[in-house]
């Protein structure tokens, strides 16, 4: 069983079912390619503009920076001050709440990124939870131009990439101001504590 269906069981099921086989961080890669994919097969329940796809039961505070390719699924909610770009793609009933940025990502039902969040090049699984200030980083700034590898069971994982977030399976909770840093598999259920920090981190002269 692959990554993606070990850690998000609808993940197959889902719309991006035909990359279930795939790492996380190639989907997240390819995020600008594969929503604007995801776009051409919306029902007339959205409302499309300029690549940026809303359902008509979503709701849109004022001041949001919704930047294409973008899908914003049904009953999802995004807050005042809040910015998604890069490609990304809620499924239903997510919540990126005011002040939080999501970038070249993938959430699941009933997400959460509470407010003053940020998410970048990660897939998160259904019922997952950020609270006030929570952070999945995504580049390695004290690495110059390593790209993103990390330990996972054992094993060091090359993703081959600049950046990458993490996996973070279903029912996931980060606390408050807690942060994970570029390249994790979090496995469902997971709590990160307040000012918990995840760091699995290879640095580029242990590879």
């Amino acid at each position: 069983m692959s990554l993606l269906a070990r850690h998000i069981p609808a993940f197959a099921a889902s719309a991006l079912g035909p990359f279930a086989a795939e790492p996380p961080w190639s989907l997240t890669a390819a995020a600008q390619d594969i929503v604007h994919r995801l776009l051409g097969g919306l029902g007339a329940e959205f409302t499309i503009a300029e690549a940026v796809a809303v359902h008509r039961t979503a709701r849109v505070e004022p001041g949001a920076v919704l930047k294409g390719p973008l899908v914003v699924g049904p009953r999802c909610f995004i807050g005042h001050g809040a910015t998604l770009r890069g490609g990304a793609w809620l499924e239903e009933a997510c919540t990126i709440g005011p002040g939080s940025e999501l970038k070249a990502s993938f959430l699941f039902a009933g997400t959460a990124l509470a407010h003053f969040n940020f998410v970048g090049e990660s897939v998160i699984g259904r019922g997952a939870n950020l609270e006030a200030g929570a952070v999945i980083a995504n580049h390695r700034n004290e690495w110059p131009g390593a790209t993103v590898a990390f330990r996972h069971d054992g094993a060091v994982i090359e993703t081959g990439c600049a950046k990458f977030g993490a996996l973070v399976g279903d029912g996931v909770r980060l606390g408050a101001n807690a942060v994970v840093a570029p390249g994790a598999i979090l496995s469902p259920g997971t709590v990160v504590p307040r000012l918990g920090l995840v760091d699995r981190g290879v640095a580029p002269d242990l590879r």
